[in-house]
Formats: structure tokens, C-alpha cells, sequence
């Protein structure tokens, strides 16, 4: 529990400047100091003076000094990786007032050769980078500690879907357990088996990935698991032969479904239903869908079992935190079924 604890807490305190090495990250920048740039222009504006002129000289030099800090953050990156969050925001302050120095003096001998003032300028230029860079510090780590404390929301839901085992799925499975003991003890053996698989799964990192592979496997051992239970009523179709088996995806993230479209569509129904669950990937995304068919109303015209919606609000907070807008989670009912459809960009471990 000590190393647990500890692990957390150097998480908490883990590096919180984004990778300066990434071109979005330095396009951002560079935006940033453009704005930057007009709105010195404006306060140094005077009738008479040439606007786009001086707004062009100021641009000029905010991109070398916000080009060469990318290029040095870049550089020192792994080495504050290892550093605190005080520490981190010192030592990038330092980098990026090295960085406006060098520039500054290069400029002021590059256009006034040695002429007086350099101090001055070299003042006034290191006070306004200070300045920006301690309000850019603030914004990086108020933004990184928002996206843990989402996070560990995340991770605390995660872990609440996988302990909490649906009571009459476990009483249903040990009662069709002890039946098959009397008439079909290898196939009681066999549901053994998978009810451990599953649990053994369900006590997994909450925070792991798994390949495409082992979750539609762990699905199908939920398929078997049910199928001892309800016998012919239950049909699931796979039409997965076109996906990338080797491509990541958070673990439980399937399965989950695959319960509800059983214990909201197939169960409820005398005759039973017929799962459908099918992929494919095109550009690099895999669209995986589950449906299943919607059982009729009750007299009040709500629906005999209304779920809350758990398994889908985790499922859309894990693909966000995972990729971001590249994933969705999209569901509903359409023509006389419920679809679930899954969308993630198809990546392989690293």
C-alpha cells in the first residue's frame, strides 16, 4: 500500500510541461507569440511610425526567441522529466531567459552595432519573457493537474465497473454451475474455468491496455459463460474477420457491452435475440458495433430493464483520455435494435 501511495505521489509530481518536441505543441507557441508580437505593436504604436513595419521586426524577433526555447525545452526534456514541479518551472524559466538574452544581444549588434542602450533592451526584453513565461508555467500546471484529477476520476470509475459484479449474473452462473455438476461435469469444469477468467479480468489494472485480441476473447468467454445459462435463446454473430487483432484497446471495454445487449435485449425476451457484434478498419480507425434487439415496452411504455448508462459514460471517458477526439462512443436505438459503435484509431504497442 506504501509503494502504491508513493507511486501516485510521484505521479502527482511528475513533469507537467507538454513535449516541446511535438510540432503542435511548438505551432501553439509560435501562435502565441504572434499575439504576443500585436499586441506590443499596438502599445508601441505612434502616429507617424511605419505599424506593419515595427510589427514585422517584433514578430521577427519573437520567433527566434520562441523557436530557439522550443528547440532548447526540446533538448533538456528527458532532464526535467526527472525534476519537481518547482524545479521544472525554474529550470524552464532559465532556459527561455537564456534563450531571449542570446537573442536579444545577437539582435541589438546585428542593427546597432555597439551602440549604448543594450542594457536597457536587454532589461525590458527579459522582463517580458519572464513575465509570459511564469503566467504559461501557471496555465501548464493548473491544465496538468486538471487532467490527472480527470484521470483518476476516470480510473476510480474504471475500477468500480470492474469490481461491481452484477449479483444475479454471479448467483445465475453458480446455479448453472451446480446443474451442470450433476448432468455435465466437463462442461461444468469448463464454466469454472471461465467464470475464474473473468474475474480474474474484472481485478486486472484498471488502467491497462489489452490487444483487440484478448478482449474479444474475454467476450467470447462471457458468450460461453451465458450460453450455459440460456441455451438456444442466446446467438451472438461475430463479423469481426477484417479487424486488426493486434491493435490496443482498454481492457473491459467490450465485454461490459456485450453484458448489457444480454441482460437488456436477449434476456428479457421469451424467444431470445441474436447479438451482432461487427468491425472493421478503414484509414487506420477500427469501428467495432454490438447490437442487440430491443425488448418490448411494459404497459407504462418504459422499457422492462432501464440501465444507468455506466458502462457507456466509462467507456467514453476512457477513449477520450486515450485519444482524445481521434475516439467516440456512439449509441442508440435504431430500427427495432440498440447499436453501440466504437471508434479508436488502430495502434499497436510501442
Amino acid at each position: 500500500m506504501r509503494s502504491q501511495e508513493s507511486r501516485q505521489a510521484r505521479r502527482s509530481d511528475g513533469p507537467f510541461l507538454p513535449d516541446f518536441c511535438s510540432a503542435r505543441v511548438v505551432l501553439a507557441v509560435v501562435l502565441l507569440a504572434q499575439l504576443v508580437a500585436i499586441l506590443l505593436a499596438l502599445a508601441r504604436y505612434e502616429s507617424g511610425v511605419r505599424f506593419w513595419d515595427n510589427l514585422g521586426r517584433i514578430s521577427l524577433f519573437l520567433l527566434w526567441c520562441t523557436l530557439l526555447s522550443a528547440a532548447l525545452l526540446c533538448w533538456t526534456r528527458r532532464l526535467l522529466a526527472a525534476l519537481g514541479p518547482l524545479r521544472t518551472s525554474l529550470a524552464a524559466l532559465c532556459i527561455v531567459l537564456a534563450a531571449v538574452a542570446l537573442v536579444s544581444v545577437g539582435a541589438w549588434w546585428w542593427t546597432t552595432g555597439a551602440g549604448p542602450g543594450l542594457p536597457e533592451f536587454l532589461a525590458a526584453n527579459l522582463a517580458i519573457a519572464g513575465i509570459v513565461t511564469s503566467l504559461l508555467m501557471r496555465y501548464f500546471w493548473v491544465t496538468a493537474q486538471w487532467r490527472r484529477e480527470v484521470e483518476e476520476e476516470a480510473r476510480s470509475r474504471i475500477r468500480a465497473l470492474q469490481a461491481r459484479i452484477r449479483p444475479h449474473f454471479l448467483f445465475n452462473s453458480m446455479n448453472t454451475i451446480a446443474a451442470l455438476t450433476r448432468s455435465d461435469p466437463a462442461r461444468a469444469e469448463e464454466a469454472v474455468e471461465d467464470l475464474a477468467d473473468l474475474f480474474r479480468a474484472s481485478l486486472s489494472d484498471a488502467s491497462a491496455t489489452v490487444t483487440l485480441k484478448e478482449e474479444l476473447e474475454l467476450s467470447r468467454i462471457y458468450q460461453r459463460m451465458e450460453s450455459h445459462r440460456l441455451g438456444e435463446r442466446l446467438k451472438v454473430e461475430w463479423r469481426i474477420a477484417s479487424l486488426p487483432l493486434r491493435a490496443r484497446i482498454p481492457a473491459l471495454s467490450v465485454q461490459p457491452l456485450l453484458e448489457n445487449a444480454i441482460y437488456h435485449g436477449i434476456e428479457p425476451m421469451p424467444g431470445g435475440g441474436t447479438v451482432v457484434i461487427a468491425g472493421h478498419c478503414h484509414d487506420g480507425v477500427i469501428e467495432l458495433s454490438i447490437e442487440n434487439p430491443l425488448a418490448e415496452a411494459q404497459d407504462d411504455g418504459r422499457p422492462q430493464r432501464e440501465g444507468n448508462r455506466i458502462a457507456l459514460d466509462n467507456l467514453r471517458q476512457r477513449f477520450a483520455l486515450a485519444w482524445g477526439g481521434r475516439a467516440s462512443v456512439e449509441a442508440g436505438p435504431t430500427e427495432g435494435r440498440y447499436r453501440v459503435v466504437l471508434r479508436f484509431p488502430a495502434e499497436t504497442a510501442s
